[in-house]
């Protein structure tokens, strides 16, 4: 969508929201509960205002997904030798690319000696990067190709736009020191006293590469015959909300058990709800939250939540009766609850007694991904031959952590009673 429908998109917000003050003012300076008439009109104001809100969002998350996208391509041309490399990189792309089509759609027997050729040449540098076995026939996937599969994973689970990603070209474990030196301070130095020591402990994280699949799609020989279909988008959309739901889930609450260590499991609760018989969140239970973590991560702190958690939230109100929540004041400004930007994930937990639904803080600092370069898929003409069909699989490798614990904090729901 454009900036214009981005614009128009906000326009539509502001007005619902105002709305529903409106009918909440009114009641309110009255000294009485909404009408049924009332109720009925908010309700139906929220609903609207409910998915407005979430084409904003996704909005402006693919618009901060491709200034990232266009980041990762930039090619130096200081030169005539590196505009000349980058020529033949993009004829050599485009070539790999068009062989990679013809694969998709009428298998290895319809390739030419050179696109097979080209084929090859792209399993052998994904054996060499060691991201993956080549056994059962799967190529490397075109950048383009992978863009495309890696946006929609990016799209589907919220959090990962907004924690720390890091891409490598093999898949060995990957080792980085951490320190926390925070509890050791200066002293005060008496004259002709020894200075004391106080070492630096350092401890270790360490990242390793799970592979994820998209378990197999299965295509009619019709449709991939039929021109008109297009298999080059399709397929790679269908194939990354796959691996995009698994990876999106992990990020949030993996256990840490054969699977990446998530957001929630491995982060520290800041903040603890009242026991009731239902799951709620209150005015104090976000104060809390944000100084259960350190304003030295504050400034660049957020929220994360479902969308379930956000309608909750949505109602609730300062001491001085204003909203928590605002609105998107203008295009390119982000919803706030209580002044901090917030994604909305909905593979972080509903609220419910004693769910972790709320993490706050600074994501990006927090918490650390891994992804290996090479997407690779696999085609499988023989195995559904009979259903006039052809299979696919989509791989991925990743794998993600807590980094700095302390740069955020998870909220709790308190026991039923």
């Amino acid at each position: 969508m454009s900036s214009t429908n981005e614009a128009a998109l906000v326009e539509r917000q502001n007005r619902l929201w105002n709305r529903m003050t409106e009918i909440m003012a009114a009641a309110r300076d009255e000294g009485r509960d909404m009408s049924a008439e009332e109720r009925a009109n908010w309700d139906a104001a929220e609903t609207e205002l409910n998915q407005v809100s979430g084409d904003i969002e996704r909005i402006q998350r693919m618009a901060r997904l491709a200034q990232v996208d266009r980041s990762q391509h930039v090619v130096a041309t200081g030169d005539g030798g590196q505009e000349e490399d980058r020529d033949a990189r993009t004829s050599e792309d485009e070539s790999y690319a068009e062989a990679f089509g013809v694969y998709l759609r009428e298998g290895m027997g319809a390739l030419e000696p050179a696109q097979r050729r080209l084929l090859e040449q792209g399993r052998r540098e994904a054996r060499a990067l060691g991201v993956g076995t080549d056994s059962a026939g799967g190529y490397l996937v075109p950048d383009d190709f992978r863009a495309t599969l890696t946006e929609t994973l990016l799209a589907f689970g919220g959090l990962m736009s907004d924690i720390q990603v890091i891409t490598t070209t093999t898949g060995n474990a990957l080792s980085w020191p951490t320190n926390n030196d925070t509890a050791n301070v200066g002293a005060i130095l008496a004259e002709n006293t020894q200075v004391s020591e106080q070492d630096v402990v350092f401890d270790e994280n360490e990242l390793g590469a799970y592979t994820y699949t998209s378990r197999m799609v299965r295509v009619a020989l019709q449709l991939m015959q039929d021109n008109a279909f297009g298999l080059e988008s399709w397929l790679p959309r269908k194939l990354g909300e796959r691996i995009g739901r698994a990876i999106a889930a992990h990020i949030a609450t993996g256990t840490g058990t054969n699977q990446p260590l998530g957001l929630v499991t491995g982060g520290t609760v800041g903040a603890t709800g009242a026991v009731g018989a239902s799951a709620a969140i209150t005015y104090d239970n976000l104060i809390d939250l944000e100084h259960s973590v350190n304003s030295a991560y504050r400034t660049r702190a957020k929220y994360g939540l479902s969308d379930s958690a956000l309608k909750l939230v949505r109602k609730l109100k300062d001491g001085d009766d204003r909203p928590m929540w605002v609105p998107v004041p203008a295009p390119g400004f982000p919803a706030t609850i209580n002044g901090f930007a917030y994604t909305v994930d909905d593979a972080l937990a509903a609220p419910a007694p004693g769910a972790k639904s709320l993490v706050f803080g600074d994501l990006q600092a927090g918490y650390i991904g891994r992804q290996v370069l090479g997407v690779q898929l696999m085609q499988l003409r023989e195995r559904y031959a009979d259903y006039l069909q052809v299979a696919f699989l989509g791989f991925s490798r990743w794998d993600s952590a807590p980094d700095d614990t302390a740069a955020y904090r998870v909220f709790q729901h308190g026991a039923a009673e």
